[in-house]
């Protein structure tokens, strides 16, 4: 399939698709006039690409990652790898739980606020003497 059908399909775009070949993560093949094919497993090469670009991995890492997701090749140093990024993704979710949990507290404060009409309550510990 040629590259706009490709965007099309995938929901990327054709930048976005040229892109993906500079960093190795997709390949085409060339016709005589130089317009780009591409088999069709790579509708599902640019999901898995764009799954790990979600979960915050960079483009030099999908392309280390990209052979075993994909072709199912595996190597004792891609498994260590992988369980890395993993474990770099269970720390971030952590994080933005950690970050939920204080949101959902400023929410509830600021729902008694506007029920009671008190004063938000001030956090003292950054300006105590202490802290300075």
């Amino acid at each position: 399939m040629r590259i706009g059908e490709l965007a099309r399909r995938t929901g990327v775009t054709t930048r976005a698709l040229r892109y993906y070949e500079e960093q190795e993560l997709l390949t085409a093949e060339r016709s005589s006039s130089g317009q780009r094919h591409y088999a069709e497993a790579a509708v599902d090469r640019i999901r898995v690409i764009r799954q790990l670009y979600a979960a915050g991995l960079s483009s030099k890492t999908i392309a280390e990652l990209t052979p075993c997701v994909v072709d199912g090749r595996a190597t004792p140093e891609l498994l260590r790898r992988l369980a890395v990024e993993r474990d770099h993704l269970d720390r971030h979710i952590a994080d933005l739980v950690d970050t939920r949990d204080r949101l959902d507290s400023v929410i509830a404060g600021a729902s008694a606020t506007l029920r009671t009409g008190a004063p938000c309550r001030r956090d003292t510990t950054a300006t105590s003497p202490e802290s300075r």
